[in-house]
């Protein structure tokens, strides 16, 4: 519309744009996580930060981000809105403190501290100061998980009576930090497993119960290489699920179970951008599979930019996060002398 001034006049304002600094250029930072970021319509790349300046410039430059630093109080201090926290698990609780106090809005890779303390004082600092912060449990995002959730919600399957996760890869160990354990706090429970802990909270609900084991079955290593538990959901029902970095060739699946029928999801673990499968199996109706190629990292990152923007509620939360790191400290607590060796209930 053109007012009688002669000026252009706009009814809605433009839309804003989320500026992102990142904090650690790890690999997945770098080939994944920035390059989704750069699809994203409303979100920009404005700083990055890393212990070392000069990975820093490099990611900034590639990227096309203004800022680079190696000072995280300098990097806090730019132009930024939302922090991407991508460093070594052992630093996220330090960055997140910071990030928070200083007023930004964060999505932090899992696990988001090495202790339930330290997660509890994070959440209590973030609802002080109206943060929002989400942990990038991926898998929640892609569009047939979230079908599947929709039908759970739906009581299409009926009671549910059992949920199985399997992600199994080969990580030949190198200098990455998570065979450090000081650097990750564990091996492969922390890190697929806190993936598959939630994909089973998130389609079962509370976990009250956990009985565990870890092992290194193939790789001598400081963490376990191979992680397995059974767990029983508050409203009923029981999960389980199986991890490691040891096995060359695994089927990395979800089936959920219920008394009128299953589900199964296929192929959204592992390699990027694999097409997944979806596969519905319900009482009196004809199978259904469906097929989708999709970039969950940009469905997470969109999902960030409405909840930061428009302060909605995030879809993984501090509460997910809190649950998931008491479920790991159990089965760590379980293992200390081995591979497990009580069952205890989650409080």
């Amino acid at each position: 519309m053109i007012n009688p001034t002669g000026k252009l006049n706009f009814s809605n304002a433009i839309p804003k744009k989320l500026k992102w600094g990142v904090a650690g250029c790890g690999n997945f930072a770098e080939t994944a996580f920035l390059p989704a970021l750069q699809l994203a319509q409303r979100s920009k790349l404005v700083s990055v930060y890393s212990h070392n300046i000069q990975r820093a410039r490099q990611i900034a430059s590639k990227f096309g981000a203004p800022n680079s630093f190696d000072n995280f109080d300098k990097f806090l201090e730019s132009d930024i809105d939302a922090v991407y926290i991508s460093s070594a698990n052992a630093d996220h609780y330090q960055q997140i403190l910071k990030a928070a106090s200083a007023g930004k809005n964060i999505l932090c890779e899992r696990p988001m501290t090495l202790s339930l303390a330290e997660a509890e004082t994070i959440t209590k600092l973030c609802e002080e100061n109206k943060i929002k912060i989400i942990i990038d449990f991926l898998h929640r995002f892609h569009p047939l998980v979230q079908k599947a959730k929709e039908l759970i919600d739906k009581q299409m399957l009926g009671k549910i009576v059992s949920i199985s996760a399997s992600y199994n890869i080969d990580f030949t160990p190198n200098e990455n930090f998570r065979f450090n354990k000081k650097l990750s706090g564990g091996g492969v429970l922390r890190d697929l497993g806190s993936q598959m802990i939630d994909m089973l909270a998130y389609f079962g609900g509370e976990i009250v119960e956990v009985k565990g084991f870890m092992d290194n079955v193939v790789y001598n290593l400081e963490v376990e290489d191979f992680a397995t538990a059974i767990v029983r959901f508050k409203k009923g029902g029981y999960g389980s699920f199986n991890i490691s970095y040891n096995t060359k060739k695994a089927y990395n699946r979800i089936e959920i179970l219920g008394y009128n029928g299953s589900i199964a999801i296929e192929n959204f673990l592992g390699k990027r951008l694999n097409p997944t499968k979806l596969i519905i199996d319900l009482q009196g109706e004809a199978k259904k599979v469906f097929r989708k190629r999709t970039n969950k990292l940009l469905f997470l990152i969109r999902s960030a930019q409405k909840t930061f923007i428009k302060n909605e509620l995030p879809l993984a939360s501090c509460k997910d996060a809190l649950m998931n790191i008491r479920i790991i400290d159990e089965i760590e607590k379980q293992c200390l002398n081995g591979p497990g060796q009580s069952n205890s209930v989650i409080k």
